[in-house]
C-alpha cells in the first residue's frame, strides 16, 4: 500500500468517535440496497462511530423500540451483499408525513443519540428526510416543552445531518447517471427478453413486453437499446399522431426482411400525445388487427425488483455507502443535505433539494406536454440513450440517406469480449445512416491481409446485440509483419477509414499502423479503436467493453461457491481470475463478491502478507462469520501460484478452517453480454462512427482521403466523467508494454475500500471526495460520459 502523501487526505485522519449514524431503506425496494447498508455499517464502525439499523423505513423510526432501532455489529451485515431487496425492511409510512409522526421519530432518535441519518430510497423518501432535517430544531424544542427530553439533550443533539443514496430501479432521480437497483432490474428484463426471443423466433411471433416505469421510461428505453427492440413506448416521448400505422409498417418490413420475430417494449406509464395511456393490450390488438401476426403480451411486473444484485449495483452501492459515511463525518451545521450520485465513473455529492427540484420539474414538463424539455431535464444519460436508439432502430429510406462514397472497414482484434457484436451492429447501422459503405473483416488483421473482407448491410447485423463472443471472428495477429499485404487489400477495396474493436492487441495494432504511415499512404486514413477486453487493461480508458460481463460471471460463481459451504462450517475459497497482469477483475470482483483478500501484480505481496491474511481469516472464523473468499489474479506472482496459496492456507488454517480452490478460466469470456456491455458498446461505437465521419470530411482533399496527423488515429475511452478521443501515440508513455497494462489505473483506489469492508486497517485516499457540487443542466455533448448505462 502506498505511503501517505502530504498532498493526499487519508480517511484515517477523519474520526467518527462519539457519533451515532443510523441507516434506513425507504419506499420501494431495489437490488443493491443491502450492499449500501453493509458499506455504511462497516465504514461507520471502522471509523469508530456507533451505527444503528432503522427497520421498516420511517415506520420503524416513528414506532421506535429496540426491535426497530437496533445497534448494528460488523457480523450483522455478513452474507447480505448478494441478497436482493433490503433485509432491514422498507415500508411506506403515512404517519411520518404528519408533524406528530415526525415528532415521535425525533424523540426516538434523540433517545439513541442519533444525529446522523443515511437514507436509501427514492425522491419521496429523500424529500421527507430533508423536511425532517429542516424541522429538527423546532421538533426538539417541542420535546423539551413536553418534558420528553432535557434542555441539555436538545443542545447536544441540536443538528440533524442527512445524506441520501438513491435506491430505485426506475433511475428516475435527476443528478445521477445511475441509481442503485437499475442495472439489476435491466439484468432481469434482458434475461426475460433473451428467453422470449428464442421462442418468438421459433414460431414467428410478435411479443409486447411491459416493463416498470410509471413516470420514467429509462428501463424501457435502455432495454430496447440492449435487445434491439423494433419499437419502444415511453412517457417522455409520446409517439406522434399516426404512430400506429408507422409501427405496423416497420414490423411488416422487418418480417418481410426475413426477421422471424418482433419485440415491442412498453413502459407501464407510456402515453400518447393526448396523455391517454398506451397499454400492452392496445398494442397487441393493433398488431393483430392490422398485420394478423401471432402476438403475445408479457408483463414483467415485480420480477424486475427481484433476484440478486448485479456486480455493477454491488460496486455502486458499496462506493456510495462509503462516500455517504465520509459526507456525514465532514458535515457541519451549515452543510445542506446532500445525495451521493454517480457521474460518469465518479462518485459526487450534490445538494439533495436541487436534485429533487429538477426531478419534480421533469414531471411538471411532462404534465405541460413539454416533452423535449422533460428529456433534457432527465439528464445526459437519458438523452444520449434516446438519441442512440432513434439512430439505430429507425432506418431512413435510401433516398434520404446522404451519399458519402466512403468505405469504412470494421474488425475485431484480440480475445473475444461480450459486447463486441453490439458495437459492430451499432457501427454498421450508424455508418450506413451517415451514407458510408460498411465492410466487415473476418478474423482481425489476419483476415484483412488474406482479403476476408465483404460489405455488410443494415439487416446483416439484426439480432447481434445479445450475442456473446465475436461473430466477425477475432485473432491476436499483429499487422507489422503483413503491412504490404494489408495495404494492398485496403487499396483493392478502397478502404477510407478503419474501426478496430479489441483489447491491448488492438492498441498495439493501431500504433503499428500509425508507424506504417511513413511507408504506406494507404494507412493515412482516420483510424479509431474501441477498447473491448474482459481484462480492462487498455490505456486511455477506465472501462472496456466486456469487463462488466466478466465481473458478473465472477460474482455469480463466487455466490454459488460460497453457498456450497452453507452447510459446512469454516471454509475458505481460493478463486483464480483471468486478466493477464491486470488485477481489475480480481480487485473489483473481490469488492462485489465481498472477498477477504485479492492478490494482484500491481500491488506486490510476500509471504508475510499471506501469513497476515491467514491470521486475519483465522480470527474471523472465531466469530459467526464462517466463510472466507480470496481472489488471485492469474499473473499476480510467478511463485505464489494458486496451488501454493491453497496449500499454504490449508496448512496454516488446519484445525480452524479448510480450503477449496477454483480456477474460473474461460467462463469469464463467455455468455451473453450484460446490459451494461450491450449499452456501452452500442453508444461508444455510435460516437466513434460519428467521429470517423467528421474526420473523413475534414481530410478529403482533391478526390482522396489523406490523414496523417496524430489526432486521426485515436482510442475512444472513458476518463472519469468524459468520453475522450485520445491519439494512440500520446498513450505510449502511459503504458507498460512488457506487462500490457496502463502505468496508472483508477480502480486501485477501490482496493483499500475492499480491505476496509473486510475489516483490515488500511489507508484510504479521499482526495477526490468532500466537494459538494451543484446540479449541472445541459452539459456539452463533448463531455458526454453517460455510458454508465
Amino acid at each position: 500500500m502506498a505511503q501517505p502523501d502530504s498532498k493526499k487526505v487519508f480517511f484515517e485522519n477523519l474520526t467518527g468517535a462519539g457519533k451515532a449514524i443510523a441507516v434506513l431503506t425507504s419506499g420501494g425496494d431495489a437490488q443493491g440496497m443491502n450492499a449500501a447498508v453493509r458499506a455504511v455499517v462497516r465504514m461507520g464502525i471502522y471509523v469508530g462511530a456507533k451505527v444503528y439499523f432503522i427497520r421498516e423505513g420511517y415506520q420503524g423510526m416513528v414506532d421506535g423500540g429496540e426491535d426497530n432501532i437496533k445497534e448494528a455489529t460488523w457480523e450483522s451485515v455478513s452474507s447480505m451483499l448478494q441478497v436482493g431487496g433490503t433485509v432491514i425492511g422498507s415500508a411506506r409510512c403515512k404517519e411520518f408525513r404528519s408533524h406528530e409522526g415526525r415528532l415521535r421519530a425525533a424523540h426516538h432518535l434523540v433517545e439513541k443519540g442519533i444525529t446522523n441519518l443515511c437514507v436509501i430510497g427514492g425522491d419521496g423518501s429523500l424529500t421527507g428526510a430533508n423536511l425532517f432535517r429542516e424541522e429538527w430544531s423546532g421538533l426538539l424544542a417541542e420535546l423539551v416543552e413536553q418534558g420528553l427530553i432535557s434542555q441539555d439533550s436538545s443542545q447536544k443533539h441540536s443538528a440533524l445531518h442527512i445524506v441520501g443514496m438513491v435506491g430505485s430501479i426506475d433511475n428516475d432521480f435527476c443528478g445521477t447517471d445511475m441509481t442503485i437497483g437499475t442495472d439489476s432490474a435491466l439484468h432481469r428484463i434482458i434475461e426475460v427478453v433473451d428467453a422470449i426471443m428464442t421462442t418468438a423466433q421459433s414460431h414467428q411471433r410478435t411479443f409486447v413486453l411491459e416493463v416498470m416505469g410509471r413516470h420514467c421510461g429509462y428501463l424501457a428505453l435502455v432495454s430496447a437499446l440492449a435487445c434491439g427492440a423494433d419499437w419502444v413506448l415511453i412517457p417522455e416521448m409520446p409517439p406522434e399522431d399516426g404512430w400506429e400505422d408507422k409501427m405496423c409498417q416497420k414490423l411488416s418490413a422487418n418480417r418481410a426482411g426475413m426477421k422471424r420475430l418482433n419485440i415491442i417494449i412498453v413502459a407501464e406509464g407510456a402515453i400518447g400525445r393526448n396523455n391517454k395511456p398506451i397499454t400492452t393490450d392496445y398494442v397487441k390488438d393493433l398488431v393483430v388487427k392490422c398485420l394478423g401476426f401471432d402476438t403475445r403480451v408479457t408483463i414483467l411486473g415485480h420480477v424486475q425488483r427481484g433476484g440478486t444484485p448485479s456486480a455493477f449495483d454491488r460496486i455502486l452501492a458499496s462506493r456510495m455507502g462509503v462516500e455517504a459515511v465520509m459526507a456525514l463525518l465532514e458535515t457541519t451545521a451549515n452543510t445542506p443535505a446532500c445525495v451521493v450520485s454517480l457521474c460518469g465513473n465518479q462518485s459526487v455529492r450534490l445538494p439533495l433539494m436541487e436534485c429533487v427540484q429538477m426531478t419534480q420539474e421533469v414531471q411538471k414538463a411532462m404534465d405541460e406536454k413539454k416533452f423535449e424539455e422533460a428529456v433534457k431535464l432527465r439528464g445526459r444519460s437519458f438523452e444520449n440513450n434516446l438519441r442512440t436508439y432513434k439512430l439505430l432502430a429507425h432506418r431512413k429510406p435510401e433516398s434520404e440517406l446522404p451519399v458519402s462514397n466512403f468505405n469504412v472497414a470494421i474488425l475485431n482484434v484480440g480475445a473475444p469480449a461480450a459486447g463486441m457484436n453490439a458495437a459492430v451492429r451499432s457501427a454498421v447501422r450508424v455508418g450506413i445512416s451517415e451514407g458510408h459503405k460498411m465492410f466487415a473483416v473476418s478474423d482481425g488483421f489476419e483476415g484483412l491481409y488474406k482479403g476476408q473482407i465483404k460489405e455488410i448491410k443494415w439487416a446483416d447485423v439484426g439480432g447481434w446485440t445479445g450475442q456473446g463472443g465475436s461473430l466477425l471472428g477475432t485473432k491476436r495477429t499483429l499487422p507489422a509483419k503483413h503491412v504490404d499485404k494489408i495495404a494492398e487489400q485496403m487499396r483493392l477495396h478502397n478502404i477510407n477509414a478503419l474501426l478496430v474493436i479489441g483489447g491491448f492487441e488492438a492498441f498495439e495494432c493501431l500504433l503499428q499502423l500509425y508507424d506504417a504511415r511513413a511507408t504506406h499512404e494507404d494507412f493515412c486514413i482516420p483510424m479509431c479503436m474501441l477498447p473491448a477486453t474482459i481484462s480492462n487493461n487498455v490505456p486511455g480508458t477506465d472501462l472496456s467493453i466486456g469487463a462488466d460481463t466478466a465481473l458478473n460471471a465472477i460474482v455469480e460463481t463466487c455466490d454459488r461457491i460460497k453457498q456450497s459451504a452453507s452447510g459446512t462450517k469454516r471454509r475458505v475459497f481460493i478463486i483464480e481470475t483471468m486478466g493477464g497482469y491486470c488485477g481489475y477483475l480480481a480487485s473489483v470482483g473481490g469488492l462485489a463478491a465481498g472477498a477477504d483478500a485479492a492478490y494482484i501484480y500491481e500491488e506486490p505481496f510476500d509471504i508475510r502478507d499471506l501469513q497476515s491474511n491467514v491470521e486475519h481469516l483465522t480470527e474471523k472464523m472465531k466469530t459467526s462469520i464462517q466463510r472466507g473468499l480470496v481472489l488471485r489474479n492469474e499473473n499476480s506472482n510467478e511463485n505464489y501460484t494458486t496451488d501454493f496459496i491453497y496449500q499454504l492456507y490449508s496448512e496454516e488454517g488446519r484445525g480452524v478452517f479448510d480450503c477449496r480452490k477454483n480456477v474460473l478460466g474461460h467462463m469469464q469470456q463467455g455468455g451473453a453480454p450484460s446490459p451494461f456491455d450491450r449499452n456501452f458498446g452500442t453508444k461508444i461505437s455510435a460516437k466513434a462512427m460519428q467521429w470517423i465521419t467528421k474526420k473523413l470530411t475534414e481530410t478529403f482533399r482533391q478526390g482522396r482521403v489523406f490523414a496523417n496527423t496524430e489526432d486521426s488515429c485515436c482510442l475512444l475511452g472513458m476518463r472519469r466523467r468524459n468520453l475522450v478521443f485520445q491519439p494512440v501515440v500520446q498513450l505510449k508513455d502511459d503504458t507498460d508494454f512488457v506487462h500490457r497494462i496502463p502505468k496508472e489505473q483508477w480502480w486501485l483506489k477501490l482496493r483499500p475500500l475492499m480491505k476496509i469492508l473486510a475489516k483490515y486497517r488500511t489507508s484510504y485516499d479521499v482526495s477526490d471526495s468532500g466537494q459538494l457540487e451543484h446540479v449541472v443542466r445541459n452539459r456539452p455533448k463533448e463531455s458526454d460520459a453517460s455510458v454508465a448505462m
